[in-house]
């Protein structure tokens, strides 16, 4: 019997390994999933880094993880990023344009300076600050998934990233869920392929025989052929 479409979503915190087990050859197992999340058949839609933090999305449902984490359905997803120093317009700029990294340009983002978020946890362990250096919020959404893409944009900008967030993942976010903790979702209607039609199929058209010319004599019957005279 298929079980019915599932969709939770998870608050994750730092330093959690984002799946449910640690495959690394350590003597110490690192924290994964399973310490948090006793829910069999489910696994992400999506991958958040171990240094960072907030919503991830898991389903037992294959189709709608690969709706859910292929980049080609430009689902956005939001950040809230704490960076070093202060984005004048030049950086801010080249977010929202695109940033040229090892591995291409980044597609155009929303990029804005905010206020801290509120009623943000704490971190454990804090981030390092330095005194002489201030630090911003900023909120950065992109359509695509690059390899720790947002740490390496405000990087190229001028401004290290200290504490990254994932708030929102289309229009799931973490509002009203600590840390932690999950929950469950309405699991969305995937788009899919069209149906197959019911129409029988065609038959393959077969050639017609040529028609004779008007005005062309016709060959004779079997029947009616003339006996040969010797």
């Amino acid at each position: 019997m298929t079980s019915a479409p599932r969709l939770i979503r998870f608050n994750k915190p730092f330093d959690v390994l984002p799946q449910f087990t640690d495959r690394s050859m350590e003597g110490n197992p690192r924290p994964t999933l399973s310490n948090f999340i006793d829910c069999p058949g489910v696994y992400p839609a999506g991958r958040l880094d171990r240094d960072s933090e907030g919503l991830m999305l898991l389903t037992n449902t294959g189709r709608l993880q690969a709706w859910i984490s292929d980049p080609k359905h430009k689902l956005a997803k939001t950040y809230w990023v704490q960076v070093e120093g202060v984005p004048d317009d030049t950086a801010l700029t080249a977010l929202r344009q695109g940033v040229e990294l090892k591995d291409g340009l980044t597609r155009p983002a929303k990029a804005r300076i905010i206020d801290t978020p509120e009623g943000l946890w704490a971190r454990t362990p804090p981030i390092r600050e330095r005194k002489a250096i201030p630090t911003t919020w900023l909120e950065l959404q992109i359509t695509e998934g690059k390899n720790r893409q947002v740490r390496r944009m405000t990087a190229a900008v001028g401004c290290p990233t200290l504490r990254l967030i994932r708030y929102a993942i289309g229009s799931w976010t973490l509002d009203g869920l600590a840390q932690g903790k999950w929950d469950d979702l309405e699991p969305p209607r995937v788009p899919g392929p069209p149906k197959p039609s019911n129409k029988p199929p065609r038959r393959p058209k077969t050639p017609r025989k040529p028609r004779a010319q008007d005005g062309a004599a016709k060959a004779p019957a079997k029947g009616d052929r003339k006996p040969r005279h010797k």
